[in-house]
């Protein structure tokens, strides 16, 4: 029935944003949001994960669909202290000084927040408020914590938001997808070389796609020219690296080796630049060599390079690759500049140790 003056507190049992509560349970990912966002609001959300980019604008995306709805007061409160839950409590028991609709956000910095941290999140949670939207941000939550009452009371009467990591094997089509959403065109080499610079780090990898976005504009390139320019480094870059390495020519390849390792280059990045001289030389053995892409740096050394072929072993040399890419991320012992050096070595067929024995079979 229509009412005049402020508006009034919803009946138990009914929610003002979306109608008659579902009591059944909502689980939702940080890609679907968008989509639940545009059809609906729930009175609470919570969102949890380790992946801080990921849960940041799952965030945003509830702020701003609250405040589409009228919500234009946000209320924050870290939780630190057992105390800090009276605060909490407190706050949401009290109306606004305007009777303005607001978003009560509270950011656990752990997700178990004790007995009392528990009940007062399932107390609020539980309310069906049409005047607050409860956000709870979260780290991620195991097995147990999944299970506290809390969590369940968050699904039952709101959604629960929880966010991964992405997985390797999907990194390169996220930049692709974010890519695209920037209005930047990049091609498939182009976004490997930057998952090799950010594997593992999606803030890292953003920023990355804003300074081209950036920087594109006024690169006589475009997209292609800005992310050269991004990957080069001062002295010696990871480019002069592969070409020197097709060539043939150990001593520059162990210079700018040794060049790029001096000036902290990040050694995802030198892996790329080798494993980027065996795909180019693959592909050429492999059939007719194809077009070189506008913001590539040509490979003068290929020829050299297919001519040794018949001293080279592919394989070996990809496993080889392999080996400095387990040694980055920690899951095999050695110096990944070190292995890389052998790399190099083996590419301009003058190789400087045998190759291990698990690579040759």
């Amino acid at each position: 029935m229509p009412t005049n003056g402020p508006l009034r507190r919803a009946r138990p049992g009914y929610n003002l944003h979306c109608g008659p509560q579902r009591r059944s349970g909502l689980k939702l990912t940080s890609d679907a949001l968008d989509a639940h966002l545009a059809h609906k609001l729930l009175p609470a959300y919570l969102i949890s994960g380790d992946e801080p980019l990921l849960a940041a604008e799952a965030a945003d995306a509830v702020r701003a669909r609250a405040r589409a709805a009228g919500h234009t007061e946000r209320e924050v409160h870290f939780i630190e202290r057992a105390a800090d839950w009276d605060d909490v409590r407190a706050s949401a028991g009290t109306l606004s000084l305007f009777g303005s609709r607001r978003v009560l956000e509270v950011r656990l910095g752990s997700a178990r927040p004790g007995a009392t941290g528990g009940a007062v999140l399932a107390e609020l949670i539980g309310r069906a408020d049409a005047d607050t939207v409860l956000l709870v941000l979260s780290p991620r939550l195991d097995r147990e914590a999944q299970a506290a009452k809390w969590v369940q009371a968050a699904q039952t009467h709101g959604a629960w938001v929880a966010v991964w990591p992405v997985e390797a094997g999907k990194f390169v089509p996220w930049l692709r997808a974010r890519s695209r959403r920037m209005g930047l065109a990049l091609d498939g080499e182009a976004l490997e070389l930057l998952a090799a610079r950010t594997e593992g780090n999606l803030l890292a990898a953003h920023q990355e796609l804003e300074k081209l976005r950036l920087l594109a504009p006024h690169a006589p390139g475009g997209v292609g020219a800005a992310l050269a320019g991004v990957a080069d480094n001062a002295r010696f870059d990871v480019f002069r690296l592969s070409e020197a390495a097709l060539a043939g020519d150990p001593g520059r390849a162990l210079r700018v080796l040794s060049g790029l390792r001096a000036e902290g280059t990040e050694p995802t990045l030198a892996l790329w630049a080798l494993t980027k001289a065996l795909r180019e030389l693959s592909g050429a053995m492999a059939g007719p060599r194809g077009g070189a892409r506008a913001w590539q740096r040509p490979s003068a050394g290929l020829d050299a390079a297919v001519r040794r072929a018949g001293r080279l072993s592919l394989r070996a040399l990809m496993l080889r690759a392999a080996r400095t890419d387990r040694m980055i991320k920690g899951r095999l012992g050695g110096d990944p500049w070190d292995e890389m050096a052998l790399l190099a070595s083996d590419l301009c067929a003058r190789p400087a140790l045998p190759a291990p024995r698990s690579m040759v079979k």
